[in-house]
């Protein structure tokens, strides 16, 4: 805890990014981007953390470089400048839509929204280059790329459905999802390197681990947080470690110990060859096992921590206690 910076802002953070490094010139995660929701007036703002200078590798609070008013509750964010906007973009025949995730690969980026509707853009097109009306009966809650021209959406009623964006289908190309009761998930990611492997969190606090080559429910279930997972990442170049955060008021820092001394990186690719040896350690996840190891990233927290993201060493995160907390000695 000795390594966490609170900073208040005064206004409930609902997401918060780094600004992406060049990982070749051994930059560090030095500024990142905030967005405010269930306020009077809602902000995007930009924060520099400075550089490391003190023997512990912390020098202070947060600085505001700028900020910038944004109309209505800030629901994702991902890209740094406005270049294009999109007016009503998400809609119902009466009324706006929120627009509830985005996912970017420049130059595409691809919304997902409460109409459940996926929407296809260009940053350097000013018109919509696809629309999938009725994606989802339900609203769709959060959106990640699987592969180049593949992206997966998670929804209300606990699904997970992969969309090959090459298709002129509006339907999906599969359908995962948790059996028994449909429990809401609201978020998804993907293993940076095994990009079969998805890890989604919901509305009960379990974080479940899906391979999506294989069967059509979660390989693994885990118990994460006594309420709803808003958040889950795994770290981008060291995807032993996974980062989650909760309404419960706490941020969990996932460790998956591997099952042979191989580097996870290489797990998974001679399946074939060495049977299931070498599978992932996420898919034998089993905390009760002993395999994952989980730590609370947060001093004692009562209100919800609404987002996270984690850069190198720094892992940043917000809360509806109008906080944000930065660490710039993650154990990674």
């Amino acid at each position: 805890m000795d390594n966490v910076n609170a900073k208040y802002v005064s206004q409930k953070i609902s997401k918060t990014r780094w600004r992406p490094v060049s990982y070749s010139s051994l930059q560090h995660a030095d500024v990142f981007a905030t967005g405010s929701w269930d306020n009077e007036d809602n902000k995007i703002s930009l924060w520099s953390i400075g550089s490391s200078g003190t023997d512990d590798g912390f020098e202070g609070d947060p600085q505001l470089l700028c900020e910038h008013k944004h109309d209505g509750d800030v629901l994702d964010l991902q890209t740094m400048s406005v270049s294009q906007r999109w007016e009503r973009a998400h809609h119902y025949p009466c009324d706006n839509a929120p627009c509830t995730g985005i996912v970017c690969s420049t130059p595409e980026i691809v919304s997902v929204g409460e109409d459940g509707r996926i929407i296809v853009f260009r940053s350097d097109h000013e018109g919509v280059v696809r629309v999938i009306e009725n994606a989802d009966s339900s609203t769709i809650h959060a959106v990640t790329y699987l592969r180049t021209t593949e992206i997966l959406t998670v929804n209300s009623i606990g699904q997970l459905k992969l969309w090959d964006l090459r298709q002129q289908s509006n339907s999906p190309s599969q359908i995962l999802s948790l059996s028994g009761d449909r429990v809401p998930l609201h978020c998804v990611d993907r293993h940076p390197n095994q990009q079969h492997i998805v890890a989604t969190g919901g509305q009960d606090g379990m974080l479940c681990v899906w391979d999506v080559r294989q069967g059509n429910t979660p390989f693994s279930l885990m118990e994460a947080h006594s309420a709803e997972m808003w958040e889950v990442h795994f770290h981008p170049t060291n995807p032993d470690h996974l980062f989650t955060c909760s309404e419960d008021g706490s941020l969990l820092h996932w460790e998956a110990s591997s099952q042979s001394d191989m580097p996870s990186f290489l797990q998974g690719k001679f399946c074939l060859r060495l049977n299931q040896s070498l599978i992932s350690a996420w898919l034998s996840g089993d905390s009760s096992k002993g395999r994952l190891e989980t730590t609370h990233m947060l001093p004692s927290q009562t209100l919800s921590v609404n987002s996270l993201d984690v850069l190198g060493q720094c892992l940043v995160c917000g809360t509806d206690g109008e906080a944000i907390f930065v660490n710039r000695q993650v154990p990674v």
